[in-house]
């Protein structure tokens, strides 16, 4: 809405302002010069009025339509916060958790698509991030890390969406979806603030790639896939420590070929969010799969999997006193994965509010 009314208050005042105040001498040069220069005066004070209340009436009216529009933003704005100030979230919560409890493996999947959602946040352009919703879209359901969001928790939230309309944004729905299953899974009460305002069209969809990949540079772990993770997240404002932290979230679900091409869980408790995943990680001997699928490791018993990013978090010293730390500290764990996936479903918004929904 707001990009067809931006270009016509734009036109209307250039319509205006860029009306042409000029005179012709052509039916003057049969004068006599003193009236002719009498004429030529009078004429231009005559002009020169006209052109003023033209340049008035264009002032007035760009003043009019900017006036508007900054009325109807304004209007936006104080709807999505008094439409969230209102919002039962606990309910919100409840309805959020009724689809877990229903099917157990949807969990992890809806963690993915609030951590998508946020993922794509750019410190540096401000561009990206949870705050307008864009995941929705199929703009960026197309890009290759969302593969199968679009046919999976994208559609389950819409259920929630349609009880409560516009009154809940998709930004909100999202990222409070993404707290609600970590809890549900036995992971930490994680705070959520509410106030995220949807973009109206995908225009602020950001480019493809600013996801993590499974794998860079040569196939299987390599220094090149710790300076791909240190690059991506690094370009959202996190840390050494909050990117392992993050990792943690892999303790949930699994891969499957026909989205990542991936295939396998990284933990035998999928839908448990807990430290096992750091434990696995560095306690269990991991080897090339032989398999046609892309290159990936897997454990002794052949059930489990790890990528080659998951690895570099081993093989980097830097990475690996966290995955340590973690993996002796699941308190500690809880407690630095619940700071960094706050400040991640918060990249790319502002004026959000403290919000009960727990």
């Amino acid at each position: 809405m707001l990009t067809k009314i931006i270009p016509n208050l734009f036109f209307l005042s250039g319509a205006v302002a860029f009306a042409p105040c000029s005179i012709s001498q052509q039916s003057y040069v049969s004068l006599s010069r003193p009236l002719f220069a009498q004429k030529i005066s009078s004429y231009e004070q005559e002009q020169q009025g006209s052109c003023d209340r033209r340049a008035l009436l264009s002032t007035a009216a760009s003043s009019l339509a900017y006036a508007s529009f900054l009325t109807f933003v304004g209007s936006q704005a104080a709807h999505a916060e008094k439409s969230s100030s209102n919002m039962d979230f606990k309910a919100v919560a409840n309805d959020i958790a009724a689809i877990i409890k229903a099917d157990a493996n949807k969990g992890p999947t809806i963690v993915r698509l609030a951590w998508h959602s946020s993922g794509t946040y750019d410190k540096m352009t401000k561009t990206g991030g949870s705050g307008q919703g864009t995941i929705r879209f199929k703009e960026e359901l197309e890009h290759g890390g969302n593969a199968g969001l679009g046919e999976t928790a994208v559609v389950w939230m819409e259920d929630v969406k349609a009880n409560y309309g516009d009154s809940l944004s998709y930004a909100d729905l999202y990222t409070l979806a993404g707290v609600v299953a970590i809890r549900e899974m036995g992971g930490p009460i994680i705070p959520w603030r509410s106030g995220r305002v949807d973009a109206l069209d995908p225009s602020a969809v950001t480019p493809d790639g600013r996801l993590p990949n499974a794998d860079v540079g040569p196939a299987g772990e390599d220094p090149s896939d710790a300076a791909h993770l240190r690059t991506i997240f690094n370009r959202m404002g996190f840390n050494d420590q909050e990117i392992v932290a993050l990792s943690g979230a892999h303790a949930l679900g699994r891969c499957h070929t026909n989205a990542s091409g991936y295939d396998g869980p990284w933990s035998p408790q999928p839908t448990t969010f807990n430290n096992l995943y750091f434990q696995l990680l560095k306690n269990q001997p991991w080897t090339k799969r032989e398999w046609s699928g892309p290159f990936q490791y897997e454990d002794g018993s052949r059930t489990l999997m790890m990528l080659p990013t998951d690895l570099a978090l081993i093989k980097d010293a830097k990475f690996k006193k966290y995955v340590d730390l973690y993996a002796s500290n699941q308190d500690k764990f809880f407690s630095d994965f619940s700071a960094a996936f706050s400040k991640l479903e918060e990249l790319g918004t502002k004026n959000l509010v403290a919000t009960k929904w727990n």
